[in-house]
């Protein structure tokens, strides 16, 4: 169902269309787990940070258990995806899992010995919008984010970052499954695009390394489709961890697009 963007209540009303029409087709009624940009404040039980803007200020979890009838467990969609994946997906059987999203916004969720760390403030894993890290001539001028700071991971490494970052080298409009398309085909203006985005996530991804140390990397979001990051990526990202000896892997998905609803039900209790 397309979000209705820019619109709360009508999105607290998707969500409840979409439960009540999972249950009338399956004749029962069921728990509910949501998967969502952003998290919940410790302070105020509404959500921050979500880069769909309108969830901001808003009290989520309680609008829905009043549409629903039930209680209903929410959590960040990009730890849902880590959580999903770590459970049966690509890190099955991996101690320390860092799930990453990598599409409209970026985000990152952590599972150890296969439980979510949400963290003191609900904002572990949130790499998204620290600076990228060691940016040169090439990565100037600062873009702003939305959150307000400039040169966050997010305005970078997104889908859209890549298509404005094409757009400013080449002055040429794409999307980032086209640029990834052409670049493949052999197109040198497109490649170059695709090559910058690839040194920015092997610097991004370091820092992760570094504070975390996981087994396991699993992209996801519509850029974790392009093949050649897994090979590209961590050859570039050597230099910029300290240890002799990278053994992270680098994965993308099991579950694809699945994983941020499949991470939502796990909510309510794993293996």
């Amino acid at each position: 169902m397309p979000t209705p963007a820019g619109d709360y209540p009508a999105t607290v009303a998707a969500i409840a269309s979409l439960v009540a029409g999972a249950e009338a087709e399956l004749g029962t009624r069921g728990t509910v787990g949501v998967a969502t940009p952003g998290a919940l404040s410790r302070v105020t039980g509404l959500v921050k940070n979500a880069n769909s803007t309108c969830l901001n200020g808003q009290p989520l979890k309680d609008d829905l258990e009043v549409a629903l009838g039930r209680e209903v467990r929410l959590a960040n969609d990009a730890n849902c995806f880590a959580l999903s994946e770590a459970v049966d997906g690509a890190g099955r059987g991996a101690r320390t899992v860092f799930g990453v999203i990598v599409g409209t916004g970026v985000g990152g969720g952590l599972v150890v010995d296969g439980r979510l760390l949400e963290g003191a403030n609900a904002i572990a894993g949130e790499w998204g919008h620290n600076p990228l890290p060691s940016p040169g001539e090439i990565d100037l001028p600062l873009p702003l984010c939305y959150c307000g700071r400039r040169g966050c991971v997010e305005t970078y490494l997104s889908g859209p970052a890549m298509a404005a970052d094409h757009v400013r080298g080449t002055g040429e409009r794409l999307e980032a499954a086209e640029i990834a398309q052409r670049a493949g085909a052999g197109d040198a203006r497109c490649d170059a695009t695709l090559a910058r985005y690839e040194a920015r996530l092997a610097r991004a991804l370091a820092v992760v390394v570094n504070i975390v140390d996981p087994d396991v990397i699993v992209l996801g979001g519509g850029v974790s489709k392009i093949a050649r990051l897994y090979e590209r990526v961590p050859a570039a990202w050597g230099p910029f961890i300290f240890s002799d000896d990278v053994r992270t892997r680098l994965l993308p998905p099991v579950h694809g697009d699945s994983g941020g609803v499949r991470g939502a039900a796990w909510l309510w209790g794993g293996p």
